[in-house]
């Protein structure tokens, strides 16, 4: 059986989202096989951090399963996006996976692939950028440690649930899927190498091939109607899950 690699980004899984919770975990559980790759670009939660001893009871159920398709075999990439990418051992040592906090170039199905969430590609805006820049910084992910973990958690989500209102403006959002298109079509024009280009963020579904059996792909949101997207042998696809 030929290998193939499932896309899942922008789940943003997390408090009164439980129904798409329930449904990524069936995903996970039933969809991916053993010697398949499942990779993750980032934002699969609203708000990850990684503590040494504690675990956010609603990620539990998620992580539970990605656990058990990578023992049945499943190879697991997860890439940071720009609301889950403080992370460190946890995924390899407790999960089996492969993280990344940013970029990633890795064999996927007999292609090289460039993978990143596309955040810091895509920010159409100064403050976004300078906010994104600082997230980065292991400093801030220490400070933001010295939180009790459910006032952390419980400030996070209404922060969250504020910059949504202002960041889903679908102008942006065209800026931002332009800008995603622009840099996929550069990078495949001067790395001849690279074979395929995966970025998320935009919550826009994309396929497009600038370059004879070379590929940009944006899998879109799993959030906006349980989107995905599939490698294999031939072309990339855009699917939903049902």
């Amino acid at each position: 059986m030929s290998e193939t690699a499932y896309l899942v980004a922008d789940a943003h899984l997390g408090r009164g989202r439980e129904p798409d919770r329930d449904a990524f975990v069936t995903f996970v559980s039933t969809v991916p096989q053993p010697g398949d790759h499942l990779v993750l670009l980032g934002d699969i939660f609203d708000f990850w951090i990684e503590y040494r001893s504690v675990i956010p009871r609603y990620a539990f159920p998620v992580l539970c399963a990605l656990r058990e398709t990578v023992a049945r075999g499943t190879r697991l990439i997860v890439v940071g996006g720009n609301h889950d990418r403080w992370g460190s051992t946890f995924w390899r040592r407790e999960l089996g996976g492969e993280f990344y906090p940013g970029k990633a170039e890795v064999e996927l199905c007999g292609r090289r692939a460039y993978l990143s969430h596309g955040d810091g590609v895509s920010d159409p805006h100064a403050g976004a950028r300078i906010l994104q820049t600082a997230l980065r910084r292991d400093w801030a992910a220490n400070l933001f440690r010295l939180l009790p973990p459910d006032l952390g958690f419980s400030l996070v989500h209404r922060f969250s649930q504020a910059v949504a209102k202002r960041t889903r403006d679908p102008s942006l959002l065209d800026r931002a899927a332009a800008a995603q298109a622009n840099f996929a079509r550069r990078l495949l024009e001067e790395r001849p190498e690279v074979d395929l280009v995966v970025m998320a963020h935009t919550h826009r579904p994309i396929l497009e091939e600038p370059a004879s059996g070379r590929w940009y792909v944006n899998p879109g949101a799993w959030i906006d109607g349980r989107n995905y997207a599939v490698l294999a042998g031939g072309a990339p696809q855009l699917r939903r899950f049902a």
